[in-house]
């Protein structure tokens, strides 16, 4: 057992001896006596400092504790250089002393919390029970038990089976009860009938995890569906977190643990893998320790009745032995919560998933395999983009990306050189880059000058760079170190094709130190068999992915780097943003009225007409429309519009108006509407009934020259709404020019879906056509998309066609169609602007400011808010000197801005010039958190006014509204103005030391 001591006395060793015993199993304290554990647990302080800045403890905020409680550390900026004592029973007492790398501090999280998810038990926990353990050869039970006691877990293992006395040496209990010690962890390995009962026995005994190997539950029907509902049930009771059922288990390489029924242990590493799929856990590992990857943590997750996704995503996200998170999926499970975790890791450790269940019968597949629906795959495609994760189609990519990811960083750009020793390897990988949306670099003359001066004159003199095909190791060597210095390039890779004069082995030994000096990621391709085995098993050992194809290296090496652009992109400022004022909040109210009206009265489809009403209250440019009984009311709206005009059918039952004969354009005269009127009238008769007809509706006929587009939304079981832009018209279906994404969408993420369709390079103008004003466009389809996410009563709408042209965007069609009343309708899932929560507030002398959510389009306002802040603000606010640049720079305002409102909300309050005045807010650290911290700044002019105390107000009014049970926050003691706010809305005051303070607030 290990131990540890600070070398001067003071706050951070107070804390330490505060903290109680350390085995408080109602926290689950990482217990500071395993070394492992406590090196963990100072990383995620480490952490912290890095994103906080450092400076002396009593200045930061650390205050008295590093830990305030067994669960959780407050990471404030905290001493740069922090001397640590080791001492170990297994090595002599050394010193070590720990650089904490300063980075500047955060204004998105001025304090950190890293707080238990519950997972702690499972993948760190103290003890492990196996119920249905055996020593039989070949049995599951066996192999768990065998692969816990080999595979160097440290603590207490515990076997449990009425009908043994001892399993594989170790004392055999007849049920999880009967074991004299604690239990973190059980895994289950019964048949599944009794494993609710067996839970219940884990609840009495204070199990906090628990792993179920066991199959038998929701993929086998209803019987076991019901089964399952009787397991989540009873283990929530106890608070017990459940990986699986049908699941393969859990490794944590990191601490030894073990709990499989896989034939090896994984190599300890940085990687968390996570597969729905235990066989696929078995191929991933293997191939692991071939290549000699290792892993933070490997989990098979099974049919995730309570453990999903994005729970493991959380856990993973924080943890500091993870840096990046491959997932297998074959089905997503709660999409919301899955996109929420996965946006909020993206842009600290790379994600990258591979989903079964591309095609309709592989979908029933995955579907019959995990007893959930797997979705259509085109919108799983546009959902990973939205959150940041990097989809790969083949295992071999899964595998190859996984490689590069352990021994790589991201590229910065999409410019890569290839070094070949053949051209024919150079081609492909050049097709496979550029196929992939990578660039093939433009060697800079000094380059090429450089190369020319040790390469044979009939070198390519371009990219590829072909280096001939009898190189030298000591020719590879001097190139890699050249092009890593072209500063046009963004990666390298580097091929190998084994010819007679050709050494692999001694050109990756003279590569590597080239390699290692790259300012640019470098990939090789050592080509072939045997002969390069060895070489490339070097290059892989040394920190250069060694891929044996080197047009597959080409697409990871585009892979990764879309990746990148991808994140860029997600935290892109946009510029378009609806306007909130109190008469778009009444035409929504309307507007929902409307389609409940419709709803309500058994319908399902809205007319052409009041389509137009609800695309008109999201600010929808739509053409007038006049509805029309009789053909006389026809006759004078068309004199009232002016001629021509277009006479359409009206019908409550009727979709498709063009297959009836229901649409009769450019009519110029009374007669033509009569007889319009009239013919539309029999049509609907003949093919439908009259009850069908009612009446029509007359619009001014549009110019029609210009782009039909679509702008539409259907509902995915999975995903919620999902907008589709494209090419328009009545051959919509046939020219399948279409893109698709999740709302709401902010003019960047508008733009990202005009991209993708074919018809966006002609909306730009082509052939001395004019192009079509595309922030307008932009505009639209951001208020559509807010319309769908308002509205969840739209199950489908079209605008079919928007007319685009330089002079107008008009929709000249519209089609919605509602809910019925009590039908399912599936949430958003990407959470849309709480409109709710915008109000006005009445300040003391009498100013009326907006108090609102903030929005992804207000860093502008951020940026000249922090103008005007003293430093005596500043410092209360983040304990220390902060820089205006620090406090503005786009990375940490874009993340405030673009806030999950399912994890926090955050208010800014604006004056009546727009200028923003106030912040305050509050944050979890996961969606299933119930406890959240919160902060408050006020712009200096606007302080004692009574604006802190509405802000404060009102925020906790919203925490209790989105279920927020307990309120945190810690405070300099010399902010006097902000305890008296707390206290008089009844939060709670402890002291820290002699400059903090903690307010908490039960709600």
């Amino acid at each position: 057992s290990s131990s540890f001591s600070l070398l001067s006395p003071g706050p951070f060793s107070r804390a330490l001896s505060s903290c109680g015993p350390l085995h408080d199993r109602r926290h689950h304290l990482t217990r500071f006596e395993m070394f492992p554990r406590f090196a963990s647990t100072l990383r995620v302080a480490a952490a912290g400092a890095r994103r906080q800045g450092s400076s002396l403890l009593p200045q930061t905020g650390l205050g008295a504790s590093i830990i305030s409680h067994p669960t959780s550390v407050l990471a404030y900026s905290f001493l740069s250089k922090l001397p640590v004592r080791f001492s170990s029973s297994v090595s002599s007492s050394t010193w070590k002393e720990v650089d904490f790398a300063t980075a500047p501090p955060d204004p998105v999280e001025a304090i950190m919390t890293v707080q238990d998810s519950g997972l702690s038990p499972i993948f760190t926990p103290r003890s492990v029970a196996v119920i249905g353990a055996t020593d039989k050869p070949r049995s599951v039970g066996g192999t768990l038990m065998r692969n816990l006691v080999t595979g160097g877990f440290s603590g207490p293992i515990y076997a449990v089976n009425p009908k043994r006395e001892e399993v594989m040496g170790v004392q055999c209990f007849p049920s999880v009860k009967a074991i004299p010690g604690d239990v973190d962890l059980v895994v289950i390995v019964t048949p599944s009938k009794g494993i609710p009962a067996l839970m219940a026995e884990c609840v009495e005994k204070n199990v906090r995890g628990a792993v179920v190997i066991s199959a038998g539950f929701k993929e086998i029907g209803p019987e076991g569906v019901k089964l399952e509902e009787q397991l989540l049930e009873t283990a929530a009771k106890g608070g017990i977190r459940i990986v699986g059922p049908n699941c393969l288990g859990l490794m944590n390489p990191i601490v030894g643990l073990n709990a499989t029924f896989a034939s090896e242990m994984a190599l300890p590493g940085k990687i968390g893998f996570i597969s729905q799929s235990g066989a696929m856990c078995t191929s991933v590992l293997d191939w692991s320790l071939k290549e000699k990857i290792g892993f933070s943590a490997f989990v098979s997750i099974g049919s995730m009745a309570d453990v999903n996704w994005a729970d493991l995503i959380d856990y993973l996200g924080k943890d500091p032995h993870t840096d990046s998170i491959l997932m297998y999926m074959e089905a997503i499970g709660d999409a919301r919560a899955f996109l929420s975790a996965a946006k909020e890791v993206a842009l600290k450790k790379p994600l990258i998933v591979i989903k079964a269940g591309r095609t309709e019968a592989a979908a029933k597949a995955a579907s019959s395999h995990t007893g959930s629906l797997a979705g259509a795959d085109n919108i799983f495609d546009a959902a990973m983009k939205r959150a940041g994760v990097l989809r790969v189609d083949t295992i071999g990519e899964l595998f190859d990306v996984a490689l590069t990811l352990a021994k790589q960083n991201l590229p910065k750009g999409p410019r890569l050189v290839i070094i070949t020793n053949a051209g024919g390897p150079g081609v492909l990988a050049t097709d496979a880059a550029a196929l992939n949306d990578a660039e093939i670099a433009t060697l800079d003359e000094s380059t090429i000058n450089k190369l020319n001066q040790f390469l044979p004159p009939a070198w390519s003199h371009s990219n590829p760079v072909d280096v001939l095909g009898d190189a030298s190791p000591e020719t590879y060597a001097k190139a890699v170190e050249v092009v890593a210095e072209d500063p046009n390039s963004d990666g390298m890779l580097v091929v190998l094709s084994p010819q007679d004069m050709t050494e692999p082995t001694n050109t990756a030994e003279m590569v590597l130190p080239s390699a290692h000096k790259s300012r640019v990621p470098v990939i090789a391709s050592w080509m072939g068999g045997s002969e390069v085995e060895r070489g490339a098993q070097l290059l892989n050992k040394n920190g250069v992915p060694s891929i044996p194809y080197p047009d597959s290296a080409a697409a990871v090496f585009a892979k990764i780097w879309s990746l990148r652009s991808r994140l860029e992109k997600l935290y892109e400022t946009p510029t378009a943003r609806i306007e909130v004022t109190p008469e778009l909040l009444e035409k929504q109210r309307a507007v929902k009225g409307l389609l409940q009206d419709v709803s309500n009265s058994d319908r399902s489809i809205l007319t052409e007409l009041e389509s137009k009403q609800v695309l008109k209250a999201y600010g929808i440019p739509v053409v007038e429309t006049i509805l029309c009984e009789t053909v006389e009311d026809a006759v004078t709206a068309a004199r009232d519009l002016g001629y021509p005009v277009v006479v359409k059918l009206n019908s409550e039952t009727i979709t498709h108006k063009t297959d009836v004969g229901g649409v009769q354009l450019n009519l110029s005269s009374e007669d033509m509407v009569r007889e319009a009127f009239d013919l539309i009238q029999k049509n609907v008769a003949a093919k439908y009934s009259p009850e069908d007809f009612q009446g029509v509706t007359v619009q001014q006929m549009a110019d029609l020259s210009g782009y039909e587009l679509l702008v539409g939304s259907s509902v995915d079981p999975q995903f919620g709404p999902v907008v589709v832009f494209g090419s328009g018209g009545t051959l919509v279906e046939v020219m399948h020019d279409t893109s698709l994404a999740l709302p709401p969408l902010t003019s960047v993420t508008a733009r990202a879906l005009m991209k993708e369709t074919k018809i966006y390079k002609a909306l730009q103008g082509i052939r001395g056509r004019l192009p079509i004003n595309i922030a307008e466009l932009e505009k639209i389809l951001v208020s559509f998309s807010a319309m769908v996410v308002d509205q969840p009563l739209i199950m489908e709408c079209d605008i079919n066609p928007l007319l685009a042209s330089p002079s107008q965007l008009l929709a000249l069609d519209a089609r919605v169609i509602v809910a019925k009343p009590g039908q399912k309708v599936p949430k958003v899932a990407i959470r849309g602007y709480p409109l709710e929560y915008v109000s006005k507030v009445t300040l003391r002398n009498n100013e009326v400011v907006t108090v609102r959510p903030i929005r992804a389009s207000d860093e502008p306002l951020l940026i000249e808010f922090h103008t005007d802040i003293s430093e005596r603000s500043l410092r209360q606010r983040f304990f220390k000197d902060v820089s205006f640049a620090e406090r503005t720079a786009h990375s940490r305002l874009s993340q405030l801005c673009n806030t999950d409102y399912d994890r926090g909300i955050v208010l800014i309050a604006t004056d009546d010039k727009g200028r923003m005045v106030g912040f305050c807010a509050y944050r979890k650290r996961s969606l299933r958190d119930t406890t959240a911290e919160y902060r408050m700044l006020i712009r200096d002019a606007a302080q004692g006014k009574g604006l802190g105390t509405a802000m404060m107000t009102k925020l906790v009014e919203i925490a209790k509204t989105e279920g927020i049970k307990t309120l945190t926050a810690t405070v300099s003691k010399d902010n006097t103005t902000f305890t008296g706010i707390t206290k008089m809305l009844g939060f709670q005051t402890t002291p820290i030391d002699d400059k903090l303070i903690e307010h908490t607030l039960t709600l």
